[in-house]
């Protein structure tokens, strides 16, 4: 067996447009390369600061024992667990499976107990949003209602099964999105009044009028209400077909509580980490589908979340809107985790994401094809993460505070 101990262990980052990319960079003494992706702009500022702090802690330690690592990282950290501490160990904890694959020459889904499917069901994430919200950085832009019909039977057109959309509605000045929770705190309130709730609705029948009755609509409603805001949301689109809803709530008994309520099926938990802060979601029976993030995680302790998952009757899905790799990533958990519900992934890209990474994710109507190359099956460009220098202003934080 190979003991290949770590020589050295980096942070690298680079411009996406509005936000930037950040990776892992893991080497050992034979010259093996692990590359792990994490994100400081959802909320979570400080991730590569925790990682080079804890760095000595991993060089000269072996990349086959992954599990010790961790451990011995998180009580070091115990104190601070979580947040961004959490996302330090989970970005190390992939870097270190990957190193391991790769040592191995194997696909990181060996590692994770072998793959249980060749083809990944997947939904379109961020749909319309991106294009309308995030412009000019995604192609074609979205400016007006029949932006969004076009969009809708593009997505036939290329073969998805599913796509996810937010909260927008559509004005004489153009279409407009609705996500206080990540805006102004108290303007706007998260409140749900009625033009809201009415050009939601709109929303959805645009997408379902264009696209047909086939394809499959997720909504995303993300922290932008209360439990009487959400339930509301809920009543008001009881006779929409919809894959699931999606809510972020810390709190498992009124989630339990929206789910009673709920004609949908509820999906929740992306900005959790690790099982005992998913337990309290799972005993209240408060989601249909549990989301973890594996880069928050690490892709080994995601494992063990779905596993408890599981047991509780639970499906799971992952939370992806990073890089390639991030997906990439995911998609390893996704082809070995028995009770997957569906992937999530981003199909608009910025327009150099493709020259970032050595491959980029192939989809086959509806579904990622899985590679079987070693480790994670892509990797970072470094010559093309320089070209591409980080910028300050970046995701949530770099939201203007007039932003909703």
């Amino acid at each position: 067996m190979k003991n290949t101990n770590i020589v050295s262990l980096t942070t690298l980052s680079c411009s996406a447009g509005w936000r930037n990319y950040y990776f892992v960079k893991l080497v050992t003494d034979e010259g093996v390369v692990g590359w792990s992706e994490f994100d400081e702009g959802f909320g979570s500022p400080g991730v590569a600061a925790v990682i080079e702090q804890l760095s000595p802690r991993v060089i000269g330690q072996s990349v086959m024992q992954h599990e010790r690592i961790r451990e011995e990282l998180f009580s070091a950290t115990r104190p601070g667990a979580g947040g961004v501490v959490g996302q330090a160990l989970g970005a190390i904890e992939n870097a270190l499976l990957d190193a391991k694959a790769k040592t191995l020459g194997l696909p990181c889904y060996e590692l994770l107990g072998g793959k249980i499917r060749d083809r990944l069901p997947v939904y379109w994430s961020h749909f319309v949003t991106w294009r309308a919200g995030r412009i000019p950085f995604y192609q074609p832009e979205i400016r007006d209602q029949s932006g969004v019909q076009a969009m809708a039977k593009e997505a036939v057109e290329r073969g998805f099964k599913a796509v996810k959309t937010n909260i927008w509605r559509y004005e004489q000045a153009g279409i407009a999105g609705w996500a206080p929770g990540f805006g102004n705190p108290f303007s706007p309130p998260l409140n749900v009044e009625k033009k809201i709730l009415n050009g939601l609705r709109e929303h959805l029948q645009t997408i379902r009028e264009s696209a047909g009755p086939d394809l499959e609509i997720l909504l995303d409603l993300n922290f932008n209400a209360k439990t009487e805001g959400y339930l509301k949301i809920l009543r008001g689109t009881s006779d929409h077909d919809l894959f699931w809803v999606e809510i972020d709530s810390r709190d498992p008994d009124a989630l339990a509580f929206i789910r009673s309520h709920s004609p949908h099926p509820i999906a929740s938990c992306e900005t959790l980490i690790g099982v005992q802060q998913f337990l309290p979601f799972f005993r209240r029976q408060a989601i249909d589908v549990a989301i973890i993030d594996t880069p928050w995680n690490g892709v080994w302790q995601s494992m063990k979340i779905a596993a408890v998952a599981d047991a509780h009757e639970v499906n799971v899905a992952c939370h992806n809107f990073y890089g390639h790799l991030c997906t990439m990533m995911n998609a390893h958990f996704c082809a070995a985790v028995p009770n997957l519900r569906i992937m999530e992934v981003d199909i608009d890209r910025i327009a150099w994401d493709h020259e970032l990474f050595t491959h980029v994710p192939s989809y086959e109507d509806g579904h990622l094809l899985m590679p079987d190359r070693p480790g994670w099956g892509t990797e970072p460009i470094e010559e093309a993460i320089l070209a591409h220098p980080p910028i300050k202003l970046h995701g949530l934080m770099g939201r203007s505070r007039t932003q909703t």
